[in-house]
């Protein structure tokens, strides 16, 4: 070989090998989410969009550097455990979850594949994290401290109904991070004077039997947990407790819009996007289980005044200066 040629040969395989470098770090990655929201949800667009931007941001664009790989349960929860089970067989990155149940059954899916929980009521009560400051395992990500804000909502429900004697809370019973719930609104019910029914149902179908219950028990308002059982039932549940006259309280805003009275939660669509920064330092080399797991700082109360005026209740003024949201 003549040694002009052999010196063209060399330039050219340099010239080339940080077009390689960059073909190999632009390979498309496999984000699995498993949650529980159906596609056409308002809501589940609003976690997604909000995801898919956060992601953005961080240089991540979708059908460029990375896919999604969606599984949704479509209301029966026991599809869980095959659901994450296909996303580690499809070989994802990691998968994005949503709800106690959604991690469980991804991380009893696998204990490699890194988990990244965008929404949890406890993640350590739920046995999933060892603590806040070093998960440990494959999981990490955002928890709405939902426990500790349980006792908050029944407070706040008995302002706007000062002389509440029995109120009823509904709740997956198959939710470890519920039961953790129930009793810390247990305490709180005792602590308020307001005697307190409780509802677990597994499923969907229990939900019309424990209302139409709780109204023969006269019970002057329904409080909710949040999940995907009740998140996916949301509408259901509100129409049926309005018939009965009886005002909603839930965790979160979505079910505020669905007709609820007040909601009282960090904002689920603002931890979606804050999920994507652990993505970003995943998918860059990070192990879960160095990355703490975060908390709300801010949490959003919102009343349904619509509701209110239906049920003839008047919120009190100060209630109404710390909303941050009313919906007319």
């Amino acid at each position: 070989m003549r040694r002009r040629d052999f010196i063209a040969l060399v330039s050219g395989a340099a010239a080339a090998w940080p077009l390689a470098a960059h073909a190999q770090s632009e390979r498309v990655r496999r984000i699995g989410v498993l949650q529980g929201l159906a596609p056409g949800d308002p809501e589940y667009q609003r976690r997604i969009g909000q995801l898919t931007d956060g992601l953005r941001d961080l240089g991540w664009v979708e059908g460029r550097n990375f896919v999604f790989e969606f599984r949704y349960p479509e209301g029966n929860l026991e599809r869980l455990p095959a659901l994450a089970a296909e996303l580690v067989q499809a070989k994802v990155d990691l998968i994005v979850t949503q709800g106690t149940e959604a991690a469980q059954a991804a991380r009893t899916a696998s204990d490699s594949v890194p988990i990244v929980m965008a929404q949890i009521g406890d993640a350590v009560g739920a046995g999933l994290i060892a603590n806040l400051a070093r998960p440990g395992g494959n999981i990490t990500g955002l928890t709405l401290i939902a426990t500790e804000t349980s006792a908050k909502r029944l407070e706040l429900l008995k302002e706007v109904l000062p002389k509440l004697g029995r109120a009823a809370v509904l709740w997956n019973k198959n939710n470890d991070s519920h039961q953790l719930q129930v009793k810390e609104i247990e305490r709180a019910a005792s602590m308020l004077h307001v005697k307190l029914q409780s509802l677990g149902i597994g499923e969907g179908d229990e939900i019309r039997t424990s209302i139409e219950a709780a109204a023969r028990s006269k019970a002057e308002a329904l409080i909710t947990m949040d999940d995907v059982l009740i998140q996916y039932n949301r509408v259901h549940i509100v129409d049926l407790a309005m018939k009965q006259k009886m005002p909603v309280i839930g965790e979160q805003r979505q079910l505020t819009e669905a007709g609820a009275l007040l909601s009282y939660s960090p904002s689920p669509p603002a931890m979606w996007r804050r999920a994507a920064t652990y993505i970003d330092k995943i998918l860059k080399g990070a192990k879960p289980a160095d990355l703490p797991v975060e908390q709300p700082t801010r949490f959003e109360l919102v009343f349904n005044l619509k509701t209110a005026k239906a049920l003839d209740l008047m919120i009190p003024p100060a209630l109404l200066v710390r909303a941050d949201e009313l919906i007319e």
